[in-house]
This record gives C-alpha cells, structure tokens and sequence, in this order.
C-alpha cells in the first residue's frame, strides 16, 4: 500500500514540511526536473515562473539557462518560501530572482510578463481551469509553459497514492492537455516515461511575441 510522506506534499509545514522540500531538491525529484526541462527552451535573457517552487532547486536550475534573466517563484507554503529563498539567497541578493507567497489560482504576476511558466509535481492540487487561465494570463505571446509530474494519473499504485493524500487529485495526459486548450494555450509536445509514469507536456501561448 501506497505510504504518505511525513509534511504535506501540497503545502509543506513545520518540522517535517522542512525535511519535505529539502528531499524536494535532490534523488528522484532532481532526475525528474532535469528530465523536463530537457524539453522547454529557455533563453539566456528570459524572465522565468515557477509555480509550486518547494525547495527552490528549480529556481536555480532556471537560473542557470537564464543566466541574463530573472527567475521568480511562487508558494502558498511559507515553508517552502523560506526555503526556496534560503537555497537562491546569492541569485536574490543579485537581483536576478525573486520568490513570493502566493497561489496557482490567483498569481501574484503581471500580465504578459513571463516568457516562461514551469509547474513540477504540483498541478495534482490545483484548480485546472482557474490555475490555467492564469498561466495564459502571465505569460508573453509565444511564452512556453512545462507541466512535468512524476505521475500521469495512470498507474493503480498512483491512483491509491492519491486518495489517501486530501486535496490530490491525479491528471491523465489528456485531461492536462484538454484543460490546457481550454486556456488558450497550444500543446507543443507531450513526453513520457511509461514504465516509471512521469509526464512532461510543453504548451505556448499564441500570438506574436518577443523574448527576453
């Protein structure tokens, strides 16, 4: 049976939140992200989004392809806002990135801003339609957003998982895919592990657009 991992994963808190979005930054979680963003192009001047950014390790992963651009990440848990900042403190010290409270429903982002948008392990607990029109919202025309998850929603062992984590709730490729065109944005390329379950999905927002 599926075992539930001490701190919530939606919202890490106190003591064991802390040893959570510490695990967050390395072993299966790195492999993962590194697999993912394989698939997104960044450039060296964009300005970055990661939502749900935990540990922060993502941030820096962005900072380093964006090394003349800025980074921003957001969370609803101030565990993992203390985190993130502890773990990007030279890069925010530089100005090249910030990290806010905040929540995939309701971005604290200007408009167009972003050329890119990444949500790792996260969109499990999200309002799909609500957390997807402000990702179309945020991001510039021809931004590029990645949806990569350890999960595609298939697996029995994940489903279990699942249901004994409140608020989790897991999304197949084309559920993810259908609520992204919902929201105005193209799936460009949709990738993944079968044998292991991971996901990773690029989508763009239309129109003409610059970046940087």
């Amino acid at each position: 049976m599926a075992q539930v991992p001490a701190g919530h994963p939606e919202k890490p808190e106190g003591a064991d939140g802390f040893k959570l979005v510490e695990r967050m930054n390395g072993g299966h979680h790195e492999e993962l992200s590194l697999w993912g963003l394989s698939f997104l192009d960044v450039g060296e001047r964009d300005h970055a989004l990661d939502i749900g950014c935990g540990g922060g390790a993502n941030l820096s992963r962005l900072l380093q392809r964006a090394p003349q651009g800025h980074v921003t990440g957001v969370d609803y848990s101030p565990v993992s806002v203390q985190a993130s900042r502890a773990h990007n403190q030279d890069a925010i010290a530089q100005g090249r990135c910030t990290v806010l409270d905040g929540n995939a429903s309701s971005l604290p982002i200007p408009d167009e801003s972003m050329d890119v948008v990444t949500a790792f392990e996260t969109t499990y607990y999200w309002d799909l339609p609500t957390a997807f029109a402000e990702v179309a919202r945020v991001l510039k025309p021809q931004g590029r957003f990645l949806v990569c998850n350890e999960d595609d929603g298939e697996s029995p062992e994940a489903l279990e998982f699942a249901r004994l984590i409140p608020g989790m709730v897991m999304h197949t490729s084309g559920q993810l895919c259908e609520a992204l065109r919902s929201a105005g944005l193209e799936v460009e390329t949709t990738e993944a592990i079968p044998e292991k379950g991971h996901l990773a999905i690029v989508a763009r927002k239309p129109g003409d657009g610059q970046r940087g």
